[in-house]
């Protein structure tokens, strides 16, 4: 996934209670340092606030103190502190996450880039309108080219494509990944992912790349939240407590394309609560 290029800190910064109360602990200038380089590498991962090494390899307090260059001590206060503050989260595979990341996104650079690839575009078109007055007859079997002999018509495709690519980075998207109406959806990956995890007794991650596509394609289609749900009730009902079976209460099994005709199962029904393990993770989710 590319790299986030930019990120947004607003010129209040200093005026958050947080970062008020943050001054005035011991070593303040380097916890905030740290703060800023955080959400730095944030943007780096390019995962909607996470931190990582890779997707298996969440960061240790050691190794951001390496990347940090940063004594190992104050890190770990940094974190703790961040923490405290309801300023990062961890989850329970240890990954770090930006609290409200969506605040630091670019959206003012992506503006920007946005109007001057829409002047160019323009000054494009204009060029080639006047070589359509100038010589009509032969622009039906030719494409218009530029002084320096770049074809026009590609130019514009080519900044169209580069301003989508800079628009998908700076929001948050692989470049690579599909284009369509539902990407601008809010897809609640979290939340299925959660539901998973607690009914299930998994441990799987929302950001991953691959969970994420089986939950998109599921949600072109048109499947919603409540489906989801129903699917992972019926068949942590039906293979929770089959050895040979519980193994396949993933995302690659459950969200693939057998998901429709897990969601129609009959005597499927709802998820018994009493065939759970005894643990309060249940509560709420009924």
């Amino acid at each position: 996934m590319s790299e986030v290029k930019w990120i947004k800190l607003s010129t209040q910064m200093f005026e958050d209670e947080k970062i008020k109360l943050i001054e005035q602990m011991p070593e303040s200038d380097t916890i905030l340092i740290i703060w800023v380089k955080l959400l730095s590498q944030a943007g780096k991962t390019n995962a909607s606030g996470y931190i990582y090494l890779n997707q298996n390899i969440p960061y240790t307090d050691e190794m951001l103190a390496t990347i940090f260059n940063r004594p190992l001590p104050i890190v770990r206060m940094a974190l703790n502190t961040f923490r405290q503050f309801g300023m990062i989260e961890v989850d329970e595979n240890k990954f770090i996450s930006i609290a409200n990341w969506e605040k630091y996104q670019n959206v003012e650079g992506m503006d920007r880039v946005r109007k001057l690839n829409a002047e160019r575009n323009k000054k494009y078109r204009e060029k080639k309108k006047q070589l359509q007055l100038a010589s009509p007859e032969k622009l039906d079997d030719v494409s218009v080219t530029s002084r320096d002999g770049t074809d026009i018509d590609k130019e514009l495709d080519i900044d169209i494509d580069k301003e989508k690519d800079i628009k998908d980075i700076l929001s948050g998207k692989s470049s690579d990944a599909p284009s369509s109406k539902s990407e601008n959806d809010d897809i609640p990956y979290k939340l299925i992912i959660d539901f998973l995890n607690k009914v299930a007794g998994t441990k799987y991650r929302a950001t991953t790349p691959k969970t994420k596509g089986l939950i998109r394609s599921r949600w072109n289609e048109g499947f919603r939240f409540e489906h989801f749900k129903q699917v992972i009730l019926v068949k942590t009902k039906e293979w929770l407590h089959v050895p040979e079976m519980n193994k396949y209460l993933r995302p690659e099994t459950l969200f693939g394309t057998k998901f429709e005709s897990y969601l129609n199962q009959k005597g499927g029904g709802s998820f018994d609560q009493d065939s759970a393990p005894e643990t309060d993770q249940y509560k709420g989710l009924f």
